[in-house]
């Protein structure tokens, strides 16, 4: 079977706009800047190739695979369970491992988040947000791993935020036609976004 092609990121993100039910996922390269910065860019060109070879070779026909941007990839799986899904993606995870190059640095490896659609969202923006949080997820959890999206439990905001701040989330709120809880999430994947590169 030939391999899967690997799709631009307006390619993929028009596939994402069909595929319902399906399960989505996100991965990036755990500490790739160590390697940029100590082996150099053409050897973390390399490690993108392998990647991409290992990607679009093993995954099942019918899955969609590309290249977000950098070390970002994702993986759609139309009429996939994300528990399937999680098998699939720690297959690719366990071979790249079993399969880097000994002068790659010990701490390069491989992190995915999962979420589903409808499952975890109904839009295709959600559900990259959500496969986004599942990312970090298992980033935080300790990396090289998959973790699949869970609702997150809203902890009290008063427990870190004073009066007068939660006064102005309230009236930004009823004036945007929006919840709390949403625009606190929206602040959280900015920060996110903007500080990646350290995840």
């Amino acid at each position: 079977m030939p391999p899967l092609p690997l799709l631009d990121r307006p390619a993929f993100e028009t596939a994402l706009d069909t595929a319902t039910p399906a399960t989505l996922a996100v991965m990036d390269l755990d500490h790739f800047k160590i390697l940029n910065d100590t082996l150099g860019h053409a050897e973390g060109d390399r490690v993108l190739r392998t990647i991409e070879r290992l990607l679009t070779g093993s995954l099942p026909h019918g899955s969609t695979v590309a290249r977000l941007g950098g070390d970002e990839y994702a993986a759609l799986f139309p009429d996939t369970a994300p528990e399937t899904a999680l098998i699939l993606m720690d297959e690719v995870i366990r071979h790249f491992h079993a399969n880097r190059d000994p002068n790659w640095p010990s701490t390069l490896s491989l992190s995915v988040g999962l979420a589903a659609r409808p499952a975890h969202a109904s839009s295709p923006q959600d559900l990259l947000r959500a496969a986004d949080a599942a990312l970090y997820r298992a980033k935080v959890e300790g990396r090289n791993r998959v973790a699949i999206y869970v609702e997150s439990k809203m902890v009290l905001k008063s427990n870190y935020y004073p009066r007068p701040q939660l006064d102005r989330l309230a009236k930004l709120a009823a004036a945007l036609g929006r919840t709390e809880a949403s625009l606190l999430r929206e602040a959280l994947d900015d920060l996110i976004d903007r500080h990646r590169e350290a995840l």
